[in-house]
């Protein structure tokens, strides 16, 4: 297993990770406080509410990881998360825009301020993953995108994504995580079976790396394309919502962001359906 620190990034991840934060939390600040029905169904079964909600418990999270504080006992699989995260909502009853917005500005500030004077190699995230904190606040940036879209799409609204944001969120915050992870955490065990496969993929405006899927697992290796069962270039932004499963492939496809070729590229439609994100 290639270890997390591998993923981390340049030196200045971190900075990075925080400019982009400072651009897009305040967009998303502006959106939740413009919603103006809470209760409006956005995505699954959770409601506009439900989602501002959730993001103020994940800069929480975040926050408390970078900081050196306890964390949610939690499991980072797609079953595991989605119960700590039931369980967080069921315990925060605030739904409305003009509380939901404060707090994510005053939990964003207090982000900024404990990851600007974070000066530890790691931290411990859920389920005792260490993590560099570049990558912690990678992953805020990450749900801050995902969720900013998940509220825009729900009430009408534009949320355009930046390459460069997107990018960090991905190679900054995505990769470390699979990298620290045990290899069977963002895969459907019972939908893997034997299926077996080598992406190499290629981000555009960034790096690329070598995805492994074996019988269930999921590993990463950032130096090697040897044999791969398909190439893959991808516009960041929508490999994001593709892997997180806010899109089908097909319109990326179509319109370019995303390209596959190689000798088995059919391979790919599989993968999707095997891989689970948390």
């Amino acid at each position: 297993m290639v270890p997390a620190a591998a993923y981390s990034g340049a030196p200045d991840t971190m900075t990075k990770a925080r400019a982009a934060l400072r651009e897009v939390v305040p967009r998303l600040v502006a959106l939740v406080r413009s919603v103006a029905d809470p209760h409006t169904v956005s995505v699954g079964t959770w409601t506009v509410g439900d989602v501002a909600a959730h993001l103020t418990h994940v800069l929480r999270l975040d926050t408390d990881a970078v900081a050196g504080r306890p964390v949610p006992d939690a499991t980072v699989t797609a079953a595991g998360m989605a119960e700590v995260n039931a369980k967080m909502l069921a315990q925060d009853e605030e739904r409305a825009p003009s509380v939901l917005a404060a707090r994510l500005a005053t939990l964003a500030d207090e982000f900024d301020d404990v990851a600007s004077r974070s000066r530890v190699a790691t931290v411990d995230w859920l389920q005792g993953t260490r993590l560099p904190p570049s990558a912690v606040a990678c992953h805020l940036l990450e749900e801050c995108l995902i969720h900013g879209h998940d509220i825009a799409t729900a009430t009408g609204r534009s949320w355009p994504i930046q390459r460069h944001h997107a990018l960090l969120a991905v190679e900054g915050g995505v990769f470390p995580l699979i990298a620290a992870l045990p290899p069977t955490a963002l895969v459907d065990q019972d939908k893997a079976g034997s299926f077996r496969a080598r992406f190499d993929l290629r981000l555009r405006g960034g790096g690329r790396t070598l995805m492994v899927f074996d019988r269930g697992s999921l590993t990463l290796d950032p130096a090697s394309a040897r044999d791969a069962d398909a190439r893959l270039s991808a516009d960041p932004a929508a490999l994001m919502m593709v892997f997180i499963g806010r899109q089908g492939i097909a319109k990326p496809l179509l319109g370019g962001k995303l390209a596959a070729w190689g000798p088995r590229p059919w391979k790919l439609a599989r993968m999707l359906t095997v891989i689970s994100p948390p």
